[in-house]
């Protein structure tokens, strides 16, 4: 007994890929298929294959993320803010625009970091500001300016 399989049909292995002549991988759908041609499902198996691979990296990253910020130790190190940025995101036609902000953070011992903040916790530093940062892996937890000036105000005069 000869048992041939294809995965696109008859047509596609004998290079007839343009209509499907006989039973194949997508016989299994019922009709879902029928009456197009196998390099269709071909295209539109890949690219469902490519969304789905895609969002799942997606996730998996983020759940790793998560977690190792959660296992990270919490730390509190004094640092300067060193500079900030904004990114910007959408905003055509109708659609709503998205603000991230960054702070890059410069330690005692040289390091720069870069962590994502608040919209007000951005607006309330300045480059040159100095204080304790605390973080917890790569998530911002918060800063502490210093209390005492390290400038005169050019103000006071």
């Amino acid at each position: 007994m000869n048992v041939h399989f294809y995965l696109f049909g008859s047509g596609f292995n004998d290079g007839g890929m343009f209509f499907d002549e006989g039973p194949g991988f997508f016989s299994g759908l019922g009709n879902f298929f029928a009456g197009f041609p196998p390099v269709f499902a071909f295209f539109f198996t890949t690219i469902l294959l490519i969304i789905i691979s895609v969002v799942l990296y997606s996730i998996i990253k983020g759940v790793t993320t998560y977690t190792r910020n959660n296992a990270a130790e919490r730390l509190s190190e004094r640092a300067r803010v060193l500079t900030k940025r904004t990114e910007v995101s959408g905003g055509s036609g109708n659609s709503r625009a998205y603000t991230n902000y960054y702070l890059t953070f410069e330690f005692e011992d040289g390091r720069r970091t870069e962590f994502e903040v608040r919209a007000e916790e951005y607006g309330l530093l300045v480059e040159g500001d100095e204080g304790t940062l605390t973080h917890q892996g790569t998530r911002y937890l918060g800063f502490e300016r210093m209390t005492s000036p390290l400038r005169p105000s050019p103000y006071e005069q």
